[in-house]
Order: C-alpha cells, then sequence, then structure tokens
C-alpha cells in the first residue's frame, strides 16, 4: 500500500468524486448503538423536566413559563442538532476540525391544525477558502450526508407513527 492510500490527508479534495467523499465521511457514529432511556417528570402546571439515563435534562413548558423550551422548540432543536451532527464529518474533513457551524431551524406553527407544516433548515458555515467547484462538491456531499444520516429529519419526512398507552389504565 502506497502512502498516498494510507493517509486520507494525502488526497486531494480536487481528486475526490462526490459519491467517494461521501463514503468515506458520512457514515458517522452518533454512538446511538445504545439508546438512553428517556422521560419526562412533572415539575409543576404544564412543566416538566426531560431526562436521560445518561444524566442530561432539560426543561420544558409553555413560553409563559420562563427559561424552558417548548416541545415545538425542542423538535426544532433535534431536527437543527441531526442536521449538523449528519454535516459534521463533512465539513470537519474539508474546513478544519475547529470550523464554526450554525444550523437554524424555523417553521411556523398552523395553530388550526396545531401542527409544524413545514420546518425549515439553513446550515451556516464559511465555504470562503474553497474555489467554486469545492463548494459544489461539499454542499453535495453534505446534502447527501443529510438526507442518508438525520434520523430527526427522515423521521419526520417520513411521516412517523405514535403510539399512546396509560399505565394508569385497567
Amino acid at each position: 500500500m502506497s502512502t498516498e492510500e494510507a493517509s486520507p490527508e494525502a488526497k486531494t479534495p480536487e481528486a475526490e468524486t462526490p459519491a467517494a467523499a461521501l463514503h468515506a465521511v458520512a457514515s458517522p457514529n452518533f454512538d446511538d448503538d445504545v439508546p438512553a432511556e428517556l422521560w419526562v417528570e412533572r415539575t409543576g402546571r404544564r412543566t416538566y423536566t426531560g431526562r436521560s439515563s445518561r444524566g442530561a435534562e432539560v426543561l420544558i413548558g409553555p413560553v409563559g413559563a420562563g427559561a424552558v423550551f417548548t416541545p415545538g422548540e425542542l423538535l426544532k432543536i433535534a431536527l437543527a442538532g441531526c442536521v449538523g451532527m449528519s454535516a459534521d464529518t463533512a465539513l470537519a474533513h474539508r474546513l478544519g476540525d475547529d470550523v464554526p457551524v450554525t444550523v437554524r431551524v424555523s417553521g411556523p406553527s398552523d395553530p388550526e391544525q396545531d401542527l409544524y407544516p413545514e420546518l425549515r433548515e439553513e446550515l451556516v458555515v464559511d465555504l470562503s477558502s474553497l474555489d467554486a467547484a469545492q463548494r459544489e462538491r461539499l454542499v453535495a456531499i453534505v446534502h447527501r450526508a443529510v438526507d442518508l444520516h438525520c434520523t430527526v429529519g427522515r423521521t419526520l419526512q417520513h411521516g412517523a407513527s405514535t403510539h399512546l398507552t396509560i399505565a394508569g389504565e385497567d
């Protein structure tokens, strides 16, 4: 095996095809193999604390409750986080491990239907260090990585069903 084959740094981005580059960086390990147990506990009127078995916490409630996330905001944050995590390896590979990335997500609710009919994501990253062909290639790779690996986005696009059971039922 030559040094070029052994070292990913030896390959130039110009020599990579979008498909080869995607294969090299778009299979990130998100440690989802061992999912956390998740639950919420009531802390007051319409306020809850979301918890994970890994010790994470998030405060949940209506807008008027102060420093809390609404459930809709958490949905949007989950989507933005998933987009960022899915794109991260490709972006860091080409722009450096310390590349600043912001993912914004928006979408007004439809109060009559009590749902978000559309959510829009915007990934903000400085691509000025790349030439036009490199930018186009990276944008295609990022789109493909997100399409393949953003579980939250894929779940929303495919309309997951939900099933509620109430443990106190007879």
